[in-house]
């Protein structure tokens, strides 16, 4: 907090010289607390941040290695900043080849064709956004299930590591014009997004934006206890299951449409739930998942 009004001012000093940054990896975070129980799981501190001045504050989320190594050396290179990363210490996929790490960190957020279903030319029919290494597994997860399920639904996937693209070029350095974002997130198009912390947060930065009312966000809501990283994610509604039943609700006709596959995917949702109360680990199905299996 101190340091953060320091460099405000000390940005406005001429003759003092360029600090380097102050740099926090948060690692230990809400998602992966099989070890530490409720009491441990606040992903506040970046809310905390976000309150100070748009010049001083960068939040990055890296999905994978090579974008939080690209995160990594941007921020150590980088002077008269508060960077605040994010990212967990357990194993994850890995996305992005590092030069295609390089570029979505450079860019700040992307549409990941390889997760989605969208055909060239045309509008998606609903956009699935991610912010956090463990949203970004569960969104991808939900594509591949709604592919899977409903065939020709066109699928927008859509990775965010600098949060700060979210607000408006007005508000932030880092902001997205108004044309741009519309061109990622659609002006008119269900937005189902999961993110790492607070769901207030995404709405808060997003709320000047054309297709804030179609934006449904998923976060943590203040669930949790000692338990498996996919029952911490079920608990507050960020499963892959949550979130495919999410864009069924949301894309018009599709629920009535595919009411049975909205109803199998309740069902494994809730087999998952009594899989980890009965054995201590997540399904097999979860705990092994790969894109494309």
């Amino acid at each position: 907090n101190q340091h953060a009004k320091w460099l405000k001012v000390h940005r406005k000093l001429p003759w003092r010289q360029p600090v380097a940054s102050l740099n926090y990896l948060l690692s230990s975070h809400v998602w992966q607390q099989d070890h530490n129980g409720f009491s441990h799981q606040d992903p506040g501190f970046i809310d905390h941040a976000v309150n100070k001045k748009a010049e001083v504050i960068r939040v990055y989320l890296p999905p994978d290695v090579n974008t939080l190594l690209s995160v990594m050396a941007h921020c150590l290179a980088s002077t008269d900043y508060v960077n605040i990363v994010v990212s967990g210490k357990q194993s994850s996929p890995t996305w992005l080849g590092p030069a295609d790490a390089a570029n979505h960190c450079g860019r700040g957020l992307g549409i990941w064709e390889f997760a989605g279903s969208e055909v060239a030319g045309e509008d998606p029919d609903v956009v699935l956004a991610c912010a956090g290494d463990v949203p970004t597994v569960e969104t991808v997860a939900a594509a591949e299930l709604l592919k899977k399920g409903v065939p020709g639904l066109k699928i927008r996937v859509v990775n965010v590591v600098d949060l700060m693209r979210l607000q408006d070029a007005s508000e932030h350095p880092h902001g997205l014009p108004a044309s741009d974002f519309d061109g990622i997130f659609t002006p008119d198009k269900p937005i189902i997004f999961a993110y790492h912390g607070y769901p207030a947060l995404i709405h808060r930065l997003a709320y000047r934006r054309t297709n804030h009312g179609n934006l449904h966000v998923r976060g943590y809501k203040e669930e949790g206890t000692t338990t498996t990283p996919f029952d911490m994610a079920m608990m507050n509604g960020i499963d892959r299951f949550q979130l495919a039943i999410d864009a069924i609700d949301r894309v018009p006709g599709l629920a009535e449409k595919h009411s049975l596959l909205r109803q199998d995917l309740q069902d494994r949702r809730i087999r998952a739930r009594e899989h980890t109360r009965a054995h201590g680990e997540d399904p097999e199905e979860i705990r092994n998942w790969v894109l494309g299996n």
